[in-house]
């Protein structure tokens, strides 16, 4: 598994929904580039089961990351017409409608691949005939991008474990914190919390203080 912090996010320019049903050809993250923080999810698969928890947890506090000024962006295998179904779909039905922010379409693959959470790997079999070994789709991969289209944080869980959003805004916190700041955010921090300078004498302080 690729670690990513402290290097650009892969570009790519995919098919994607936005605001709950608009088709668009050409999305790309370079647009919040100086503009945006953007945290960037994939999941596994439309239309399955631990997937539109997580998705329309996002969205349950979506207010929460605009008022910090970052973009929420989902990402999986699917095509923009089966994100656009499952958009339309009532929750009572197993869809996610409400959700707002974009679905990215990695129908190809290279999204994930280039993210290093796709499932699965391309291999050859004995008789030198391509195959895929694994799952085809995406790990529960979550990267936090800052403005100048760096990964400042990453965390990749398996298909069945399920994300917490309330930590993807603490890490939000923790960043936005320490950039208008220059202290560091120790264990546990959250917003509001004492944060600490980067030198032994800042560490002996916390830690005296707790």
């Amino acid at each position: 598994m690729s670690v990513l912090v402290g290097k650009k996010a892969p570009v790519f320019k995919a098919k994607a929904v936005v605001n709950g049903g608009e088709i668009v050809t050409d999305f790309t993250l370079e647009q919040f580039i100086g503009k945006k923080e953007v945290i960037f999810f994939f999941y596994p698969m439309d239309f399955t089961f631990v997937c539109p928890t997580e998705l329309v947890a996002f969205q349950d506090k979506i207010k929460e990351f605009e008022a910090r000024n970052v973009a929420v962006v989902g990402c999986s295998v699917d095509s923009e017409f089966s994100h656009w179904k499952w958009l339309q779909t009532e929750l009572k039905n197993g869809g996610i409608k409400g959700v707002k922010y974009p679905l990215v379409s990695d129908f190809s693959k290279t999204i994930s691949q280039n993210f290093d959470v796709l499932a699965g790997y391309e291999d050859y079999n004995d008789d030198d005939e391509a195959t895929f070994v694994g799952a085809p789709v995406a790990y529960r991969g979550l990267f936090l991008i800052d403005k100048k289209g760096v990964v400042r944080h990453q965390v990749v869980n398996d298909l069945p474990l399920g994300r917490s959003i309330d930590e993807a805004i603490r890490i939000v916190d923790a960043l936005q914190f320490f950039e208008a700041n220059g202290e560091v955010c120790p264990a546990n921090w959250h917003k509001g919390d004492k944060a600490m300078k980067a030198n032994q004498e800042g560490v002996a302080e916390y830690l005296a203080a707790h």
